[in-house]
């Protein structure tokens, strides 16, 4: 219902907030083939091994008609179908920049409400454009790979900054070493505003190693949050972004009811501005005028 936007999904979300709060959010993000999927699985089982219940909301970058690697996350996460105490979810960007599905933070929201103890969302991996996971995660954690070219360019992209854990995966190949000491110059950069290093840990998540060292660095992250208030001043910053995005999209559908009601079309109006016939600025504040009205 909320990822389909189905009539009372609003309602529904406005009833489930009173409840949410206590799950912690870990977003897991990386090129594709970094082996995310691979690296939640691993984590999932090391988190009910504590009893602790588990949420994974797994973003798929295509059609939500294809299927394509949503039966992937399906199928290397199977082991976990007899399982009640771990839910799994995948869902379709359908076209949405930045690495998470418009309705992602909302299915976040109702598994936080439904008592999870931990929500994993593996998010797209598509680079600097995935920056929005940090919005909603508590702990973000970027994996990187040795020999897929991806080390220094993805330090390029700038998806370095939102890193409160590095993960070197498939750390048994040739050039993990050097991706260590990428991002180890890389920090010595730039201290963050909250005086945390970024912890590096090396797994080979096929093999499960690395996992409990993982557990480990997310613990501690936590803990340091926990110092110094920062867990709510983290959350009044996400917020600030999120209230943002929540009134682009309900400004964006506003504007979208007011084409529709007025007869028009955006192929009109672009063939028209494309003719010259008219600016795209007035024809812009012309809908924001009539939406107002409404």
């Amino acid at each position: 219902m909320v990822e389909n936007r189905a009539p009372g999904w609003s309602d529904l979300l406005k009833a489930l907030f009173p409840h949410t709060g206590k799950a912690r959010i870990i977003g897991l993000t990386g090129s594709p083939g970094a082996g995310k999927s691979t690296l939640v699985d691993q984590l999932a089982k090391h988190y009910r091994k504590e009893n602790k219940t588990v949420g994974i909301i797994a973003v798929d970058p295509t059609s939500p008609y294809t299927g394509g690697a949503i039966l992937g996350d399906r199928i290397r996460m199977q082991d976990h179908y007899s399982d009640p105490g771990i839910f799994i979810r995948s869902m379709a960007t359908r076209g949405s920049l930045g690495g998470l599905a418009r309705a992602t933070a909302d299915a976040a929201a109702v598994l936080d409400a439904s008592g999870r103890d931990l929500i994993m969302i593996e998010t797209v991996g598509v680079g600097q454009d995935e920056v929005d996971i940090v919005r909603l995660a508590d702990v973000t954690i970027v994996i990187l790979v040795p020999g897929m070219g991806d080390d220094v360019q993805t330090i390029k992209a700038g998806i370095m900054e939102i890193a409160d854990i590095f993960v070197i995966n498939k750390s048994d190949r040739e050039g993990a070493e050097r991706v260590e000491r990428e991002i180890r110059a890389m920090q010595s950069l730039a201290a963050r505003n909250d005086r945390w290093t970024p912890p590096i840990v090396k797994t080979v998540a096929s093999e499960g190693a690395g996992t409990a060292e993982l557990a480990e660095a997310i613990a501690a992250y936590e803990a340091h949050l926990k110092k110094d208030n920062l867990v709510f001043k983290k959350n009044v910053e996400n917020w600030q972004e999120r209230l943002i995005e929540m009134l682009r999209d309900a400004m964006l559908e506003k504007a979208r009811a007011q084409l529709a009601s007025d007869g028009s079309s955006l192929e009109r109006y672009a063939a028209e501005i494309a003719e010259h016939k008219r600016d795209p600025y007035s024809l812009v504040e012309q809908i924001v005028r009539g939406a107002e009205k409404k």
